[in-house]
């Protein structure tokens, strides 16, 4: 089967990335606000879900002991940049694809500051609890455990696609990205961590991040160029 070349000129895509990044920014602005000013009906149900999920962690310890090691170690945002690493790598000497390397490292980089930021800005408490199963620094909102599993997989998901590899590597590939974006999102909630709006403004920020980037590269000169596979 004929693979298309990272760098090659795809199928007009920048469109749809700018029409999701559209409405990708107004929902993640929406929940934003919602939580800046503390809307009672959502802080509330951030309350009532994380006091139900965090009896659950404390009743069912060898499960939480399960989400702590997949947090902490197999979707830790450090785990996810070091991935992206590994394929920034693998874009340089096996595609000779550095546009694209340069991208995907610059994409992740700036999401992991733009994350920081709103974090500071918010500077929403996380939950306290009388008897925590798990514990964590900063700021609650957005979650950085989420947003950073979206960004990561959703780019690499994207370029996986583009590059054309196989219908199986292709469906393994999603399966494993949306178990990872869902489950770093649902472990985060379950060990008190993070309110539940935490985790859904983090999935939002991290779409609109990779929207952003697809449609970014999509309109680059860089990408068509002569020798930009080299540039």
């Amino acid at each position: 089967m004929h693979t298309q070349s990272v760098d090659s000129p795809p199928r007009p895509q920048h469109r749809t990335a700018a029409g999701s990044a559209g409405v990708l920014a107004l929902c993640s602005l929406l929940l934003l606000s919602l939580v800046a000013v503390r809307w009672s009906p959502l802080m509330s149900a951030d309350g009532d879900i994380a006091a139900t999920t965090h009896d659950w962690a404390v009743e069912e310890p060898a499960l939480t002991r399960t989400c702590r090691i997949l947090t902490d170690w197999v979707w830790d945002p450090w785990t996810m940049r070091l991935l992206t690493a590994v394929v920034v790598v693998w874009l340089v000497v096996r595609l000779a694809a550095r546009w694209t390397a340069v991208w995907l490292a610059l994409t992740v980089t700036l999401g992991t500051l733009l994350q920081q930021g709103i974090k500071a800005m918010v500077d929403r408490p996380r939950p306290v609890w009388p008897d925590p199963v798990d514990s964590a620094h900063y700021s609650a909102y957005p979650s950085g455990h989420a947003m950073t599993a979206t960004v990561v997989c959703g780019l690499l998901l994207w370029l996986l696609h583009r590059h054309g590899v196989g219908r199986a590597v292709w469906r393994t590939a999603l399966a494993m990205a949306v178990v990872s974006v869902v489950g770093v999102g649902l472990t985060r909630v379950w060990l008190g961590v993070h309110w539940p709006s935490d985790v859904v403004g983090g999935w939002l920020l991290g779409a609109l991040v990779v929207a952003l980037a697809v449609w970014t590269h999509e309109r680059s000169p860089a990408r068509t160029s002569p020798g930009a596979g080299a540039s």
